[in-house]
């Protein structure tokens, strides 16, 4: 099934997501079509509140979207620890056409479920550290724009109203 990516300021983007209780067989399909979809949109992770579902469920593969071989899907996942501090740019397909320099923890320790049920931990630096945030963040209503400046916000802000005003002049 295509899913569709829900763009600011939809308001599922700016909810807590809630805990999974049970993996699922419509589950486990549904991170299935979060890989594709993150593939297709050319992204390196996907949060399922980015797809309109507010449940706590990542998909992150930083080899992607081009090769495609390290997809990880985390359950409830939660950062245990981090430490040190580092600056990125950072995109976000719910997001179209932002970009903004984010201050993140350099590595992270990331503890979460797979799709059998089975803890995992990971011990990540570098792009998969930012990443990993990034879609976490997510679970907790946390976007880029959250993170920026209130003038870049701001700026965003003003750049939606003026397309959805494009669109509904269009779609007259």
């Amino acid at each position: 099934m295509t899913l569709e990516i829900c763009t600011y300021p939809h308001p599922v983007l700016s909810q807590t997501a809630q805990t999974i209780e049970e993996i699922t067989p419509e589950l486990v399909q549904l991170a299935r079509d979060m890989a594709d979809c993150m593939y297709m949109n050319d992204g390196v992770g996907l949060a399922a509140p980015q797809v309109g579902e507010s449940i706590r469920m990542i998909v992150v593969d930083i080899t992607g979207p081009e090769k495609r071989e390290e997809l990880i899907t985390l359950i409830n996942p939660t950062i245990v620890s981090c430490e040190g501090e580092v600056e990125s740019e950072e995109g976000c397909l719910s997001l179209p056409l932002f970009r903004g320099m984010i201050d993140r923890s350099e590595k992270v320790h990331v503890r979460g479920l797979d799709l059998d049920g089975n803890e995992i931990a990971i011990d990540a630096e570098g792009l998969l550290a930012i990443c990993l945030q990034h879609e976490i963040d997510h679970l907790e209503g946390t976007l880029l724009l959250n993170r920026v400046g209130r003038l870049k916000k701001s700026l965003y802000d003003k750049k939606v109203k003026k397309r959805e005003k494009r669109r509904q002049a269009e779609g007259e």
